[in-house]
């Protein structure tokens, strides 16, 4: 008994830290954004005006926020299908086929989720140029005529940012579905060749299924980064009031002094990445296949 108690005390005071910390700076921060929500302050004024939650009613009625909150959806969906299709396919390639040079194709593929943002949308910028820029030179190699497609200008600006971020998550969950992939025994495909299963059935069959566990975790993980890369991609890529996300609605309202209505569109756009994720868990829940 008093083994076990020196030892609860133990990981007590190992864990304690880590939660204090975490209470410290996740917590209580996440607690008072709700509750600046509830007020308006100035942006030099110590002050605050409870308006209860005239904020959210604003926010309901502004086309602004609602365009930010377009633009973030279309984000998170487009940029989730396109990612984890390809993802899923080369670490299928990369994992069934034989092919040379798999730790090669795996280091260059992940290469681009070392790159920070910046040095990413620099890359980018250098490629949308649209005076020399590789793209429009390349489409104006093939159409024979000079090509200035303004790939960050309205309404291509969308697009711009979704290629650039589909490129930088690519091979982060190529990596992770190979190692998955990697794991499941050969003798199950070997059975499922015996049985007439070709390598799309044994695909759908197989593979997807003994790394649903490991799809789901990621999908929820990526919607939710991909709210703040968003955001990353747009402050780093994109020029002031071009287009705008959910977080650099709220960035340009805390900018412009008026702290209790970007903290309520922080609010709201914390209640939409939990709700989200909720119902990708909720939509993507299936029976666990054991290997």
């Amino acid at each position: 008994m008093r083994s076990s108690k020196s030892r609860g005390r133990f990981l007590a005071l190992c864990v304690a830290p880590a939660v204090i910390l975490y209470f410290l700076f996740m917590i209580l921060p996440t607690l008072n954004v709700f509750r600046m929500s509830l007020f308006e302050r100035g942006a030099y004024s110590p002050t605050e005006t409870f308006v209860g939650m005239a904020n959210f009613k604003a926010l309901m009625n502004d086309t602004k926020f609602i365009t930010a909150m377009q633009n973030t959806i279309l984000l998170i969906v487009t940029v989730t299908i396109i990612t984890f299709f390809f993802a899923i396919v080369f670490a299928a390639i990369l994992t069934r086929e034989k092919i040379r040079g798999q730790n090669f194709f795996r280091i260059v593929f992940y290469i681009p989720n070392i790159l920070s943002v910046v040095v990413i949308a620099g890359i980018f910028s250098a490629i949308y140029k649209p005076e020399n820029g590789m793209l429009n030179s390349i489409l104006s190699f093939f159409k024979g005529e000079t090509v200035m497609v303004l790939w960050k200008d309205q309404p291509m600006v969308i697009v711009s940012v979704i290629i650039a971020m589909v490129w930088q998550a690519i091979g982060y969950y190529m990596v992770m579905y190979m190692a998955s992939m990697s794991a499941v025994p050969e003798s199950l495909y070997e059975s499922a060749g015996l049985d007439g299963a070709g390598r799309l059935t044994q695909f759908f069959q197989l593979t997807l299924p003994l790394i649903w566990t490991n799809i789901r975790t990621t999908l929820t993980f990526f919607i939710i980064s991909t709210i703040n890369m968003a955001f990353l991609f747009v402050k780093a890529m994109v020029a002031k009031g071009m287009t705008d996300v959910g977080l650099s609605f709220m960035y340009a309202q805390k900018d412009a002094g008026l702290y209790g209505y970007s903290m309520a569109a922080g609010v709201v756009i914390f209640l939409f990445s939990f709700l989200l994720s909720a119902l990708v868990n909720l939509v993507t829940k299936r029976e666990v296949l054991e290997m």
